[in-house]
């Protein structure tokens, strides 16, 4: 059962090169697009886009991205700790809850603008 199939490297390259010469063998299948006028531009159902750079603000994301890394970080642990040390799992759920509930607190910082990774961290 020693393969070389079985080396996960050589299958990645093995499987991107597959993959390319497929790709290139088939490109020649594929639609050729028009040009037309407002091709280059932003869809918007019809409407006209105005072309001002558009700045998102990512506070309320980063809440939420945290808490879930934090839960599956958490589920791993509990998922993988062996069935005779459960207790070495206790100290570390403990952190996670309260890393969860430092994360949504509400305090005065917090309040002034809505976003609760502004201010005082």
């Amino acid at each position: 059962m020693n393969s070389w199939m079985l080396s996960p490297p050589l299958d990645l390259i093995l499987l991107l090169a597959v993959i390319a010469l497929l790709s290139w063998l088939f490109k020649g299948l594929a639609p050729k697009g028009l040009q037309s006028a407002g091709k280059g531009e932003p869809y918007a159902c019809g409407q006209d886009v105005p072309t001002g750079r558009i700045q998102p603000g990512y506070a309320d994301f980063f809440p939420f991205a945290f808490f879930f890394t934090i839960m599956h970080v958490a589920t791993l642990l509990l998922c993988t700790v062996p069935k005779d040390a459960v207790w070495l799992a206790v100290p570390f759920l403990a952190i996670a809850v309260l890393a969860i509930v430092i994360l949504f607190r509400k305090d005065s910082d917090t309040e002034k603008d809505g976003s609760p990774l502004s201010g005082g961290y």
